[in-house]
């Protein structure tokens, strides 16, 4: 039983709190731009890769002791995890403690860093050597972009 006072990990129907889900989006960013699985990654902290599913996922919090772990073993500080958070994720963190059914379902924007795509694109950019080819191909990413255009 929950003590009174004490903030709920979860709101109604099982939400995680966004910034559960969040940290668990930039830890398994930084796993996959590294190259390691879950497997990989939970053997280098002694746990399985179901515990860092449920971690990626926001479904299990990351304690303070395993976040310094984490942040040793994928090489980043432990802001990294915080860096880029959406102030919506804050946001909403804070009606949670005060009432969760003032808690919106549903989540937010998704962090297109977290997807996929992104992260292999970034994996596969990063194995091209040559450091002139790896220019070409950011130019020619920009130059497709139809928000940035190409530094004069």
């Amino acid at each position: 039983m929950q003590s009174p006072g004490v903030p709920r990990i979860r709101v109604k129907n099982g939400i995680p709190n966004p910034i559960d889900v969040h940290v668990g989006a930039r830890m398994r960013a930084r796993r996959t731009v590294l190259g390691l699985s879950q497997e990989k990654l939970g053997e280098a902290l002694g746990l399985t890769f179901q515990q860092i599913q449920k971690y990626e996922r926001g479904t299990n919090r990351i304690g303070a002791s395993r976040l310094y772990d984490l942040s040793h073993v994928l090489g980043v500080s432990i802001s990294y995890f915080f860096d880029e958070m959406a102030d919506a994720a804050g946001e909403n963190a804070v009606p949670r403690l005060n009432g969760a059914d003032r808690f919106p379902a549903g989540g937010g924007v998704r962090d297109p860093l977290a997807k996929r795509e992104t992260l292999e694109l970034v994996r596969a950019y990063y194995k091209v050597r040559d450091p002139a080819i790896r220019k070409r191909l950011f130019e020619l990413a920009r130059s497709l972009s139809p928000t940035e255009s190409p530094d004069p």
